[in-house]
């Protein structure tokens, strides 16, 4: 994943809710496998109709994605798209910040 300042902040934000960021570690955990949306209810607990909203938002930011399989959804997080936001914050890390020119 290709990562700007809107992306970056897109996925960061979505990470920034408690339940969502359970939800993606649990799926992180799940590996390439993922798993069907009434188990992520399940191990975390939540109503799904909530986890829809969350889900929602996450795929929304590029970190999961999701198939169908028959009449269940297969839900796997996207790990190098977060890997990517990761690469993007780091970028530039130990350049250095040059002074700005002061105004006389």
């Amino acid at each position: 994943m290709t990562c700007d300042d809107d992306k970056a902040a897109i996925a960061l934000a979505a990470l920034g809710h408690a339940a969502r960021l359970s939800v993606f570690r649990l799926l992180v955990k799940a590996g390439p496998d993922g798993l069907m949306v009434g188990e992520i209810g399940a191990h975390l607990d939540m109503p799904l109709s909530t986890l829809a909203h969350h889900l929602r938002a996450l795929k929304q930011a590029g970190l999961i994605s999701q198939t169908r399989a028959g009449r269940e959804v297969l839900t796997r997080a996207e790990t190098a798209a977060l890997h990517g936001v990761v690469d993007y914050l780091l970028s530039e890390c130990c350049q250095g910040v040059h002074p700005r020119a002061q105004s006389a």
